[in-house]
């Protein structure tokens, strides 16, 4: 199905790539991206607005366009402690955000895809990957549920996490628990990657990580009894966005940590 560049990304776009490019470089990179056409006349950036605009009216593939002129940008290796970086992170995070309003998101390599119903495929590579920008956009898609349907934003962010567990348990060739369940995967993965807070000399660090464990079976919990994976039985719980939010962001912050700790080890 044909789909155009969406307004808000297609300003961003520009905005960006004018940015970023000389005359010379710019036309270049809209010809890799098969824009249609000559260079358009004027500034930089009523260039590139043109010729996303051409885009969206003339291209077969209007997103494929998009994907192209992006990839040297979404791809990039930036280090966020250094200020000129942090700037093109923002920027970068600001075109993800206007893609997810849009219901579409950026994957590595140049692709434009639909965030609706990715499948567990496809996580799985960005897992494998270390891909944590595309792993970052599953846990938005979450955040954006939590207030429309904070039930189905619990089930996702328990899902992610739980989808880490499973490929580290693949890859690493370690016993399958009997139940698959996170708080069975989450076991396994744990003792694997060594967190255990009584190994830990400082305090300080052995009280975060034994919260961090501690999130993991909350999320697990709550994913069980509260999120929309199962029944609500004879008492819901009162599950606001607030919550669903909290669950979220502490999913995604136990998320990336096992994956830098796996990185940590040498595996991959």
């Amino acid at each position: 199905m044909r789909q155009e560049i969406p307004a808000a990304v297609l300003a961003l776009t520009a905005e960006l790539s004018s940015e970023r490019e000389t005359h010379a470089t710019l036309d270049s990179l809209f010809t890799y991206a098969g824009a249609p056409g000559d260079p358009p006349e004027g500034s930089k950036h009523a260039k590139a607005l043109a010729w996303l605009r051409r885009a969206n009216k003339e291209s077969t593939e209007p997103l494929r366009v998009l994907g192209r002129v992006l990839e040297g940008y979404m791809d990039e290796v930036l280090d966020p402690s250094n200020r000129w970086d942090k700037e093109r992170i923002e920027k970068r995070q600001k075109i993800v955000k206007a893609l997810a309003e849009a219901d579409l998101q950026y994957v590595k390599g140049g692709k434009i895809t639909s965030a609706m119903g990715t499948p567990t495929r496809t996580l799985s590579e960005f897992i494998r990957e270390r891909d944590l920008e595309s792993i970052d956009q599953e846990f938005q898609r979450a955040v954006k549920n939590a207030t429309a349907s904070p039930r189905e934003a619990v089930s996702a962010a328990s899902n992610i996490l739980e989808s880490v567990c499973k490929v580290i348990i693949s890859d690493e060739n370690l016993p399958a628990p009997a139940k698959q369940d996170l708080q069975s995967v989450w076991g396994v993965v744990r003792k694997h990657l060594g967190m255990d807070p009584s190994k830990v000399e400082d305090q300080d660090l052995q009280q975060i990580l034994s919260g961090l464990l501690s999130v993991a079976h909350g999320i697990g919990s709550l994913r069980t009894h509260a999120s929309s994976a199962h029944g609500a039985g004879k008492t819901p719980y009162r599950l606001e966005p607030r919550h669903a939010r909290l669950a979220i962001h502490s999913a995604h912050t136990l998320c990336l940590f096992v994956l830098e700790s796996w990185s940590k080890r040498g595996n991959g």
